[in-house]
């Protein structure tokens, strides 16, 4: 059935231009402030957040807001309004946007919410530009509207057969009113959503033209590198700058807030002087600070009651009368994001203009902070989004961006900023370490009757983001981030307890792709097969039977128990492990095969994942976001983890933090549930469920369970 969608005149925008410029097409929603108009040439626009120009050459601009890093919005953002628009996909260009909160709303990219927060706005954009040229032909032929009908980039009459491409009305249909009401497209009829389309960004990928910060080259451009404490917290005490400055090509060595700067004519200059320097630091409170003692302060944490995220029935009362009592405590470490691309950009800050070239998640924030540094009017600061060459939520923070901006305020010139790989590993964001205290109840026949969970883990946004005095940060903390993918638990079990207890410590912590979710469903889909083994049933039938009011949940599992043949023979010494897990508003299922080497190396040879997103947009991009997260979630499973020794990160670049090697990896299906529903996130949810269908499958292959991340074959040594 065809959604009707009401448009108020005053939310929409109407722009004037001549047949040169075609016809410019944005809104903004929310509604908010209303029309603001702003006079550029000949064009009048509005605040959009998404613009839609056609050419009189028949080309479509279509202008996307969010940060391109792999994941795909490039082309999914642009399906959702060329759907609605009958384009013709082939003359679909893309461009990306400028930072500007005003014309294009919040553009900040993360949580897996490009699509769910654009589904409707961009689909309404594309159908009131549908909409405009349709009423254009039906002017230019002197005929009824609802005699015209749109096609792959051209308004037909279907009485006559005559056509006129939208090039050709794209100046009439300029000068037309905006509609006060938009009808949008049943699923049914579909022909771009749903669709294998190629990605807008692959070609220039191919082609070597697709535009990274490294890219960036600016006349009269310096390099420079920051030279950081290496322990948290720790401060420049001095610098002995002699040997650094006598290096042809080093121009310049100064303190920063993050460090020491070292600027040259070239990288290669910039990185010798580097090199050169004697730094001495402060090394502050934290010089003492190990893994041990952090996991020993977050055991001391996990004894006392948190903040409530649930709370039913009587767990107390539930737990004295249960027959078996089940515990476990499960423990996972620092996570680095480890992007393939390091944190760099280029800045020019001039006395009355600021240009900024970054890789942000977080353009806007970029753009405010850049303004306050530079001491310029937000409206002389111009952030160009480039392509990121990964994200996974380190790019949200722009520390980085910081540092160019103090470089070429110094200097007065332009400036590329570099990480090198060891930066990046040791002055991460890091995803937190956590805690997890679990209890279960069951009675003789096997009937769980209560559940608890108690996190334990470092805030994110009450760590080293917000330091104010806010009352009751852990009960809010708890209902906003830290319990996300635990007090959500879907198995119907009369008596649950979710509670958060923070443990905050010296290590900066941010947002690592699925967050907390990540731990959390370890925990819990472990637990459940933990469960299941007390109450001696299958894992698959243990779980069904407790998702009788959660029918997404059990769909996707039974879809890849069955795919994955789950209760048939495998090959010997193979053994199976599933779990299923929602988040971004999609549900998750995955069954891991593996099987244990002589050396007690865990190797995964094959994973079928079950997801339902509802709606999708793109399957070509839901399969590849799944099969990422599959390979970045066993990276985490199988190597990875962040070390503290002496205040300090122990890894320095992948001969440390290891990450999933090419022989290493695993035959992935992916199978997707044809849904209407509204769409969910991609980017994260296949994430969650790696690690414990992994790590329940090991149990089943060797009778060990496995609680502590990541699986090391000392600790299947039993």
């Amino acid at each position: 059935m065809a959604e009707k969608s009401v448009i108020n005149r005053r939310d929409f925008i109407k722009v004037v231009s001549t047949t040169g410029a075609g016809l410019v097409i944005g809104f903004h929603l929310p509604f908010k402030n209303r029309v603001q108009a702003a006079a550029l040439g000949s064009v009048i626009q509005f605040k959009p957040n998404a613009w839609v120009t056609v050419h009189p050459d028949e080309l479509v601009t279509i202008t996307v807001s969010k940060s391109e890093m792999g994941q795909g919005v490039w082309t999914s953002l642009p399906m959702l309004i060329a759907e609605e628009m009958e384009l013709d996909w082939t003359k679909v260009q893309i461009k990306q946007a400028p930072v500007d909160k005003e014309r294009y709303g919040r553009q900040g990219t993360g949580g897996s919410f490009s699509i769910r927060g654009s589904w409707e706005k961009l689909r309404k954009a594309g159908a009131v530009g549908k909409d405009m040229l349709r009423n254009a032909a039906a002017h230019e032929w002197s005929v009824p509207k609802n005699e015209c009908y749109a096609e792959k980039g051209f308004i037909i009459h279907q009485p006559s057969g005559k056509k006129l491409s939208y090039g050709d009305l794209s100046g009439k249909a300029a000068t037309l009113d905006i509609p006060k009401e938009v009808v949008l497209k049943d699923p049914d009829n579909f022909r771009i959503i749903g669709k294998k389309l190629p990605r807008k960004d692959t070609p220039l990928k191919v082609n070597g033209t697709a535009q990274f910060a490294m890219d960036i080259d600016l006349p009269n451009m310096v390099y420079a590198f920051i030279v950081r404490c290496p322990i948290f917290g720790g401060e420049l005490k001095s610098i002995n700058d002699t040997r650094a400055r006598e290096i042809e090509g080093v121009l310049d060595v100064f303190a920063v807030e993050n460090g020491v700067a070292i600027v040259g004519t070239s990288t290669w200059a910039a990185l010798k002087g580097r090199k050169a320097l004697a730094i001495t630091w402060d090394e502050g409170p934290n010089k003492d600070v190990d893994s041990k003692s952090i996991y020993e302060y977050l055991k001391k944490r996990s004894r006392k009651r948190g903040a409530t995220g649930r709370n039913n029935g009587n767990v107390k009362r539930a737990l004295n009368k249960a027959d078996t009592i089940v515990e476990a405590v499960y423990e996972l470490p620092f996570q680095a994001h480890a992007t393939m691309e390091p944190m760099n950009c280029v800045v020019d800050v001039q006395s009355d203009l600021c240009r900024i070239w970054a890789p942000t998640q977080a353009p806007q924030q970029a753009r405010k902070r850049a303004a306050e540094i530079s001491g310029l009017p937000l409206d002389k600061v111009e952030v160009n989004v480039t392509f990121l060459g990964g994200g996974f939520g380190r790019r949200t923070f722009n520390d980085f961006i910081d540092d160019g901006l103090a470089v070429s305020k110094r200097m007065g010139k332009p400036v590329k900023l570099i990480w090198k790989r060891e930066d990046d590993m040791r002055h991460d964001y890091y995803r937190p370490a956590s805690r997890h205290v679990l209890k279960g109840g069951l009675t003789k026949s096997g009937k769980t009757t209560a559940w608890t969970h108690r996190v334990v883990a470092p805030s994110i946004i009450f760590g080293q983001m917000f330091k104010y005095p806010i009352p009751f940060k852990d009960k809010l903390d708890g209902a906003l981030v830290a319990l996300e993918g635990a007090k959500n638990l879907p198995y119907e079990i009369p008596n649950i307890r979710v509670d958060y207890k923070s443990a905050n410590t010296a290590v900066p912590i941010g947002w690592w792709r699925s967050v907390y979710n990540s731990q959390n469903a370890y925990a819990n889909e472990c637990f459940m097969d933990e469960l299941a083994h007390a109450a001696n049933m299958d894992p698959l039938q243990y779980r069904l039977q407790l998702l009788a009011d959660a029918p997404r949940h059990g769909n996707i599992l039974k879809l890849a128990a069955e795919k994955a043949g789950w209760g048939e023979s495998t090959p010997a010494g193979h053994y199976k492990g599933l779990s299923c897990h929602e988040s971004f508003g999609s549900y998750v299922a995955q069954v891991a095969e593996v099987s244990i080497g002589e050396d007690n190396v865990v190797h995964v040879h094959r994973v079928v994942c079950a997801i339902d997103c509802g709606q999708t947009v793109n399957p070509s991009i839901v399969e590849a976001q799944m099969e990422s997260s599959i390979v970045y979630g066993l990276s985490a499973t199988l190597h990875g983890e962040i070390t503290i020794e002496n205040g300090a990160v122990v890894q320095s670049n992948f001969h440390e933090f290891e990450v999933l090697r090419m022989d290493e990896m695993p035959e992935i299906e992916v199978h997707n549930i044809n849904s209407t529903a509204t769409p969910g996130g991609v980017g994260e949810p296949g994430l969650p469920p790696i690690a414990p269908a992994v790590a329940n499958a090991v149990f089943a292959a060797t009778g060990i369970r496995v609680r502590k991340l990541p699986i090391k074959p000392e600790d299947l040594r039993s």
